[in-house]
């Protein structure tokens, strides 16, 4: 059984009325990144006069990298924050590359800190290097505000553990997920330490009042984005569960009815963050993508089922109360730059594919569709997607393995071959990231250049 929702002639004149790319921020946002590392540097030289000695050296290493720790810190919550500028302008995907990029910068800045401040307190005293655990515990215990920061050191550390590939893949979602969080407490716990033992703070007022200013921004923004924005949303919209729908077996899709929903400003190639006030569900929160275009009384998502939340869905009573974030992505018609346009998807990448097969605007011949599946039968959406193809005149094709399990050809040569002109096309790509590598090279190998291969991931 399958449920289609309409209203594509309607999404497509709200998509765009000409081709107007909107280009991504990121290359000016790590340029003023850069910047502000460079102003940290600036303020250590300000303030420290000639070093003369080893021990003057090692502390000075250690004031280096705890100043671009706590300014890292920032960037880390900043990235965590949701800000829409970010999320829908340079890609949920890469926001979230960008967070665990700087966590990790971080961490190891923040281990070097306290290795190198605590060494050059022991050789201060007298000591050695072998008193380095010693003099970390007397700093701890004598220092203003150390003992907050030793928490929070150690849940940083704890953070950095279970976000280590392997370990994270052992791990529930949901588990890695509300650990994660702990971040806001070791980054509030690490913060006032900073300001009570650091020189550079003590001496330079304007220095205290501009790390106050930049922790006190990035907490406004966590605050209205992660709290009272989607508070508003779901006050407003009051979304709840429909109805559930199989697809294909372990293929579900799950139509969410509320308020003037066109009102929350989704476009097609967008997710969610979805959490249903069901059993097991209530406190658990994952990205899925429209499958649909929105419409002013329904959304729909569709989901296959590869873990506890996603399989939970199809146990979905109707009247279920569903809480919402969003919307997040920048897989949207706005990245077009092309009259042509290709979308590739793979397994259920397929979703934001569908919503955007229906709504991007093009002439007869203008929109394909590649999809990638196991079978025929793991073919989700198919019916819609061959009305949709006959509507608009658009090019429909799916590459499953063979009978014997071989897998087709993607390649470079083989897409040259059934889009002769390939390389005049804007290509939208969604699917698991070894898929995705796959065909991305086979792209560039056919002459579409990179910045008009548009692609994100939902895995984070």
């Amino acid at each position: 059984m399958t449920t289609t929702l309409s209203g594509g002639r309607a999404a497509r004149r709200q998509t765009m009325r000409r081709i107007r790319p909107r280009r991504s921020p990121a290359v000016p946002l790590l340029l003023a990144v850069g910047v502000g590392a460079a102003a940290v540097l600036w303020l250590w030289w300000r303030n420290t006069p000639a070093v003369a000695d080893t021990t003057g050296r090692i502390l000075n290493a250690g004031r280096i990298t705890g100043l671009l720790a706590g300014y890292l810190m920032a960037l880390v919550v900043l990235q965590m924050a949701r800000v829409p500028a970010l999320e829908r302008r340079v890609g949920s995907d890469r926001v979230a590359r960008w967070h665990a990029m700087t966590g990790r910068y971080t961490l190891s800045l923040v281990i070097a800190h306290v290795f190198l401040i605590m060494w050059g307190y022991a050789l201060q005293a007298g000591k050695t290097l072998g008193d380095v655990v010693q003099q970390t515990v007397d700093s701890v215990n004598q220092l203003p505000d150390m003992g907050k920061a030793a928490i929070g050191t150690g849940l940083l550390l704890l953070i950095g553990l279970v976000s280590i590939g392997p370990v994270r893949r052992l791990m529930p979602y949901d588990t890695w997920y509300h650990v994660h969080l702990m971040t806001y407490a070791a980054v509030y716990l690490t913060f006032w330490h900073q300001i009570s033992t650091g020189n550079d703070f003590a001496v330079e007022p304007l220095a205290k009042t501009f790390w106050y200013g930049l922790y006190g921004a990035v907490t406004a923004l966590v605050v209205w984005f992660r709290v009272i924005t989607p508070v508003r949303l779901n006050m407003r919209h009051r979304m709840r569960v429909e109805a559930v729908v199989e697809e294909t077996p372990g293929i579900v899709s799950v139509l969410i009815s509320g308020r003037k929903l066109h009102r929350m400003g989704a476009e097609a190639g967008q997710f969610f963050r979805w959490r249903f006030r069901a059993p097991g569900m209530r406190f658990s929160s994952h990205p899925y993508s429209l499958s649909a275009a929105p419409r002013p009384d329904m959304l729909r998502i569709t989901v296959k089922a590869i873990g506890d939340h996603s399989a939970r869905l199809r146990e979905l009573e109707p009247g279920t109360r569903v809480w919402a974030e969003g919307p997040y992505g920048a897989l949207t018609a706005q990245r077009r730059s092309r009259g042509k346009v290709l979308l590739v998807a793979g397994g259920v990448g397929i979703t934001p594919m569908r919503a955007l097969f229906e709504t991007l605007p093009g002439a007869a011949g203008d929109i394909t569709l590649l999809y990638r599946a196991n079978s025929t039968q793991d073919l989700a959406l198919w019916d819609e997607l061959a009305k949709i193809a006959n509507e608009r005149g658009a090019r429909l094709m799916y590459a499953v393995n063979s009978p014997d399990g071989e897998r087709p050809d993607i390649s470079a040569e083989s897409l040259e071959r059934k889009i002769p002109d390939i390389e005049r096309h804007d290509v939208f790509l969604c699917g698991p990231p070894g898929f995705a590598q796959t065909v991305y090279e086979a792209l560039r190998g056919a002459g579409v250049p990179a910045r008009r291969i548009h692609h994100e991931s939902f895995e984070m």
